[in-house]
């Protein structure tokens, strides 16, 4: 009997023994790893600030620019002119002549329509006392300006003048717009003691139908003594 029990306890434990290791591993199964998300695709980055106002804010950069400029000029030939007035001054000082002779030079515009002045240089005896450069129409639609009216010593001098003009037409000759067209010529003259002394620079469109529009530009001298009670003596030669 005893024999019997203890060959039927040997049998339950071996059968335990079978069954509790495919238990264990049952039950340590690898966890299943969750699906991965799907992907997206990323969002349009935001429009630029500021892209819409662009051409409006370029506009007016380039009103103040072209502002800016103008100023600059103007005060370039500020600068020119007083310094050619301080030479000039030193000049009379140094000969023991201020007072004794006066220079008055004008610019006159007898040009036509076709041609507009957007740039104008003086020099008087090589130092320059106007630099003067419009594109604005102002400087064209002068019939006449003062380039110079101060002391000058007696003697002979020289003028130098530079004119550019742009062209200017409507229609079939509004391609002249695209053309700029320059002039320049030079006089000497002479400077009476005690008397003062006027210069008048035209620019002129010389020739025809047939000219050249390049040719067609032209500057002339005309000079007149001052008598000393302000009558104009007879002019003088070119």
């Amino acid at each position: 009997m005893t024999t019997r029990l203890t060959w039927w306890v040997l049998g339950f434990l071996l059968a335990a023994g079978l069954c509790l290791p495919s238990a264990r591993a049952a039950g340590t199964a690898a966890p299943t790893m969750p699906a991965p998300a799907p992907a997206t695709s990323p969002a349009p980055p935001p429009p630029a600030a500021g892209v819409a106002g662009a051409p409006a804010d370029n506009s007016a950069s380039g009103v103040r620019l072209k502002a800016l400029e103008r100023n600059v000029n103007d005060l370039k030939e500020q600068v020119f002119r007083t310094r050619a007035r301080l030479n000039l001054l030193k000049e009379t000082v140094l000969g023991g002549v201020i007072g004794a002779s006066r220079c008055v030079i004008k610019h006159k515009n007898e040009m036509g329509s076709t041609f507009r002045l957007i740039k104008v240089v003086y020099a008087l005896d090589g130092v320059q006392i106007m630099n003067k450069v419009d594109d604005t129409g102002r400087l064209a639609d002068m019939p006449e300006f003062d380039v110079y009216n101060g002391a000058i010593q007696p003697g002979n001098h020289t003028l130098s003048v530079q004119l550019v003009y742009q062209g200017s037409g409507f229609g079939v000759f509004s391609y002249l717009k695209g053309y700029k067209f320059k002039a320049s010529s030079s006089n000497t003259f002479v400077a009476a003691d005690g008397k003062a002394t006027q210069v008048t620079v035209v620019g002129y469109e010389k020739g025809g139908m047939t000219t050249n529009m390049e040719d067609k530009p032209a500057v002339e001298f005309k000079v007149n003594m001052m008598a000393p009670e302000g009558t104009p003596a007879p002019a003088a030669k070119k």
